[in-house]
Order: structure tokens, then sequence, then C-alpha cells
């Protein structure tokens, strides 16, 4: 089964490449070929999936390993690794991606690149899946740097614009940062064992060649990866703005799959990380999870409400690990990738309709666009854990796990209070945006006017995803897939995990209660009004409304002195080491000059005077020869006329 996952990752690379070459020249701009592809790759990771199912063991497992670089003793063998993890992240890329492909056809039509636009989808999907199939840290990073290229691709494909250049080169200045502590951790992993492999590392974990401070060391420096790239602090600065991309890519990358990658990685790599490299991405994931959820109260932009939203959400992830929820965590992924995915598609239709992000100018479309109405409400009463709906299941495991690591380390209680916290804040802030957009009057009325339902092409990826919102998080099914992480034993014990879940259960139902009922009084009947409490908290209105200056404090804190120095340096560099250089040319010009005067008018002047004069010297006689007899006889005849005289004399 295996060897079905080689098509599954080649056939994105083969749309990619006839795309980026062709795609102008084939019919309707070969949108055709990246959507086969990548329903085709779906197929099989359903087929693949299916059949994991069917032999019911979670430690099922088979690879592919050949030799790729071979230097005497020194080995680097790349394959793949197929586990129940595997084909579950393979649903999860090929559903998403597929829909959102089928989706663009109908967001991106018209557009002056549409066929490199469907390269750069299925160069990123080709990334993606790569990453998953894995088995190794070295293609691992390979394929970690492939989706930050295609990521830098997407986000900045209306490049003509300067908020979208601009925010292609934030994402991937700020990823890098995280990714270089990955890439040391991954050397550091090769320095002390001389071992790539997943699975060879893992062995050597627990055979203690690789632990104590070292491996705490390496696996906070693999986290460091997943801070940038999956936005939690103080690396999230990007995401935001990474939503000046097309809200196909928003969908694609920044909610469902790239930004999950940090996640996968975290999930894939668990038996590595110690305690207290758990609590550190804990802590950062729960404090990540609380701060964006806080911001998202007060954006005005949809998108900008729902990149927000996946920060916390991914923080609730990171939170999820960092206690010991691994299968918590990773439920949350699945479940998230479908409900966010649902919600910037939905997103995307409203701005298609209305021409515009700020949902201030919105109002009163759930009559206009009843699919995406009804879609979108389906995608946030699962993100804000309503029962029956996925994010419901997903979220109470979240929690259960964070109690039952408090009840074990009541110390860490904090981490409890912000995942809770975000739970009630994320109900307020996604039920203010359905609100504010669909319901009540609308507040541009030029644009009501000409607002519209998508057509299917659009509806239907969102009406399947709405489907996928409600019964991905069903029937246990995760659990009993996924079983435990191999190798682990530093995981929280779960004797209180049935107390923990009951009160799981409390906490979480009545939290999101709470938001949806001071949201709806808030947005829906105004009993409260939203104007006054601005008005009333100014100062933590205008501190959210900023986003916590963390922009500014990065402007003034780094980029202002990483600006003056290079300016200083550059001014070092034209006024002194190119100084010093246009010096030494002009006075190698002057020095020149002196010395070709010297050889022209004292070295050249002696020698060319010495041949003047010979030559001189010779015209004397040469006047002589005459070849006139004549001559010759009167100069004999004077030549002895004048020698009688000096005799007679």
């Amino acid at each position: 089964m295996v060897n079905l996952t080689i098509p599954i990752l080649i056939l994105p690379l083969l749309a990619f490449t006839i795309q980026i070459f062709f795609g102008k020249r084939i019919p309707r701009q070969g949108d055709w070929i990246s959507n086969s592809a990548i329903f085709m790759s779906l197929f099989l990771s359903i087929y693949i999936f299916y059949g994991m199912w069917s032999k019911h063991d979670p430690l099922y497992k088979e690879s592919i390993v050949f030799d790729w670089i071979v230097m005497g003793g020194f080995r680097i063998r790349p394959g793949i690794i197929l586990d129940n993890l595997t084909a579950v992240m393979l649903i999860v890329v090929c559903v998403v991606s597929s829909l959102v492909h089928l989706y663009s056809i109908g967001y991106m039509h018209g557009d002056k690149r549409y066929s490199r636009f469907f390269a750069f989808l299925s160069l990123f999907s080709f990334s993606m899946l790569g990453l998953v199939l894995s088995d190794n840290l070295f293609c691992l990073y390979i394929f970690w740097e492939l989706v930050g290229l295609s990521s830098y691709l997407l986000i900045g494909f209306w490049f003509e614009r300067p908020a979208a250049a601009d925010a292609c080169k934030k994402a991937f200045i700020t990823t890098r940062i995280g990714d270089i502590g990955m890439f040391m951790g991954i050397m550091l992993i090769f320095s002390k064992t001389g071992l790539l492999r997943y699975e060879e590392v893992f062995e050597a974990v627990k055979s203690g060649e690789l632990s104590g401070f070292y491996l705490t060391l390496a696996g906070v420096l693999l986290f460091m990866g997943a801070v940038g790239k999956s936005a939690q602090m103080p690396l999230h600065v990007w995401l935001p703005d990474a939503m000046e991309g097309p809200t196909p890519v928003s969908a694609l990358i920044h909610a469902a799959t790239m930004v999950a990658a940090g996640v996968y990685m975290v999930g894939r790599l668990y038996p590595l990380f110690t305690p207290h490299s758990l609590i550190t991405i804990a802590y950062i994931g729960g404090i990540t999870a609380f701060v964006a959820a806080t911001i998202g109260i007060v954006q005005n932009d949809i998108k900008r409400v729902l990149a927000y939203s996946t920060i916390s959400q991914l923080g609730y992830m990171m939170l999820a690990l960092g206690v010991g929820g691994w299968l918590a965590g990773l439920f949350h992924l699945t479940t998230h990738a479908f409900f966010k995915a649902l919600l910037f598609l939905g997103s995307g239709s409203v701005i298609h309709a209305v021409h515009t992000n700020d949902i201030q100018e919105m109002g009163g479309l759930r009559k206009k666009m009843p699919v995406t109405f009804y879609t979108f409400l389906a995608g946030t009463m699962a993100i804000s854990g309503v029962p029956f709906f996925s994010g419901y299941y997903s979220k109470d495991a979240i929690i259960a796990s964070v109690i039952t690591f408090v009840q074990e380390n009541p110390s860490h209680l904090p981490l409890a209070i912000l995942g809770v916290g975000a739970a009630g804040i994320t109900a307020f802030y996604m039920f203010r945006l359905v609100y504010v957009t669909f319901t009540g009057e609308p507040r541009n009325h030029e644009r009501y006017h000409h607002a519209h339902e998508s057509p299917s092409v659009m509806t239907v990826p969102l009406v399947l995803l709405a489907i996928l919102s409600v019964i991905s998080g069903w029937g246990g099914w995760f659990e009993s897939f996924m079983g435990s992480p191999e190798g682990v034993h530093h995981v929280s014990s779960h004797n209180n995990h049935e107390s923990a879940h009951n009160l799981a259960v409390i906490l979480s139902v009545t939290i999101s209660a709470i938001g949806i009922v001071l949201s709806t009084l808030t947005y829906r009947t105004r009993h409260i009004k939203a104007e006054d409490m601005a008005e009333r908290f100014h100062s933590l209105y205008r501190l959210l409304y900023n986003k916590y200056y963390f922009d500014e404090i990065y402007y003034a804190l780094i980029i202002k002195p990483v600006l003056w120095i290079t300016r200083l340096l550059r001014s070092i560099d034209l006024v002194i080491i190119d100084g010093i250089v246009d010096g030494s040319a002009r006075l190698t010009v002057i020095v020149s000059r002196i010395e070709r005067w010297i050889d022209d008018n004292i070295v050249d002047g002696a020698v060319n005077a010495t041949a003047d004069s010979i030559i001189n010297m010779g015209r004397v006689p040469n006047r002589m020869q005459t070849g006139i007899l004549q001559n010759y006889l009167l100069a004999a005849f004077a030549g002895v006329l004048i020698i009688l005289l000096w005799r007679i004399i």
C-alpha cells in the first residue's frame, strides 16, 4: 500500500511542471490539469485511509527507503513512511487542497495570471504532501522549506500591490527565523547520533544515546521551526498580513495545512520532546491561544479576524501537545482543517459578492447569500465548540488533557485558565463576525444591492466542508484509529482522565455558551452597546485594536536598529571602503601620468635625442654622396689644394 503514496506525491509535481511551462497554451489555461492531479491524489488517499482503517492496527507501519548520498560511511537514505498519522494527514491535505482547487476556478476566474496561480497551488500541494510522507529529518527540512517557498509565492501572488509584496517578504523572513532554530536542532541530533531517520533517532533516544540537556535543547530548537511556521508568539506577526494573498490561499496555506505543519512536526517527532521542552510548548501555545483570541475581538477585516482565530487555534493545538494531549492536539488539527477552510472560503464568497473585507460595510447578507450564510454558521459553531459539531469534540479533548495535567501539576493552573478563557473568547468574536456580516440591516446599501450568491463551483466546496465540519468529530474514530505515539514515556498519565473529561464537558459547553450569549446581546439584540464598551475601556480597546503593538515594538527594537546599522555599514562602505579604493585608483592614475611624462620626456627624450644626433651625423656624409663625377673631382682637387697650401704654409 505504501507504493500508492508515490503517485500521490508525484501527481501535483507533474501538474506544477506542466502548468508553469505550458499553462497559458492549454485550454482553460490548464486549471483542469491541477484539479485532476489533486483529485486523483485525494482518491488514492481515501483508498489508503480505508485500507489502514480496515487493519484496525494503530501501530501498523510501512516504509520505502533508498540510498541517495553514499560517501564512505556517510549515507543519506530518504524514504516514505506510511502509518495512521500519515493516512490522516493525507486526507486532511488532499481534501482541503482539492476543494480549494475547485473553489479557485470561480474565485480566480479572469485573473491575468490564472495558470500561474494553479501552478503554485500544485507546488504547494506537492510540498505539503512531501512533508507529510517524509520519514527522516533531512527530507522533512527540504519539504519544510519548499512549503515556505510556496507560501511566499502565493501570498505575494498579486505582487503589484505593495501590501501583498510586503506581506510575502514578512512571512518569508519571519518564518526563516524559526527555521534556523529547526535546522540547528536537526544538526544537533545528527552530530550526537549520526542519524536522520525518525525510527533510528527514536531508538537512539530510547537507548540514552541522546538524552538530558542535549535532548531538551534539540526539542526546543525543533519547536522554534513550529513557532515560525505555525505562527506562535512571538513569531505570529506574519500570519495576519498574509491575508493579502487571494482568499483560496488563505484557506489552503494559512488556515488548514501549511500553518498546521508545525503542529504535525511536533506530533510526528513527539518522542524527542522532554518534559521540560513540552512545558515550554504548552505555555507558548496557551499564551498564543489567549492573546490572539483577544485581538480577534476588535478586528473589522473579515479575513484578519479569521487569521487571529487561526493563530489562537494553533496555540490550542500546541497547548494540548505540551500537556501530553498528543491525540487531542492532532485531533483538533484535523477538525480545524475542515472548519477553518470552510470559514475562509466562506469569507471569500462574501468578499467576492460585496468587494470589501470590512465587516462594517456589510450586514444583512443572509438573505442575499443563504448557502454562504448557513455553511459559514456551521463553521462558526464548530470552532466555537457547540455540541455535535466537530470542534466541540476536539476542544473537549484538549480541555480534558489540560485539566488532567493541572490536576497532577497544580502549579501550572494558568494553563487551564488560558485554555478555557480562549475558548469563551473564540465563541464571542466568531458569533460577532456572523452577526455583523450576515444579520441586521445593510450598512452599505450599494454593496448590498450588488451582492449575490456565489456560483456553484464555489458553493459546492462550502457545502462539503460544512458537512465535514459537523461529522469529522463523531464516533471517537480518531482515538481508536491513532492509538498513542510510539516510544513516548513522559506523557502525562490519565488516571484522572474520566473526571477531567466530565469537568471539561461542563467547562467547554458553559464557556462557549457564555461567549455566544454575550455576543448575541452585543451584536444581535444590542442590549449591550459595543461602542459604549469600547469607550469605557478605551485603553484596552486601543491595545487590542493595535494588536498589543507587536509590530511597533519589533520596528522600534529590531527593524529600526537593523536599518540604522545597515545604513551605517553602507556609509562606511561608501565613504571609507569605497573611499580607499577610489583614492587608490585616483593616486594610481596620477602616478601613472607622472611616469608617462617621465617616460615620454626623459627616458624616451634621451633615447630619441641620441637617435636624432646619429641621424644628423649621418646626413653630412650622406649629402657628399651625390653620384656626380664632377663633384667628386672638384672635392678631390679641393683636398689636394688644401694639402698643398698646408705644406707651403
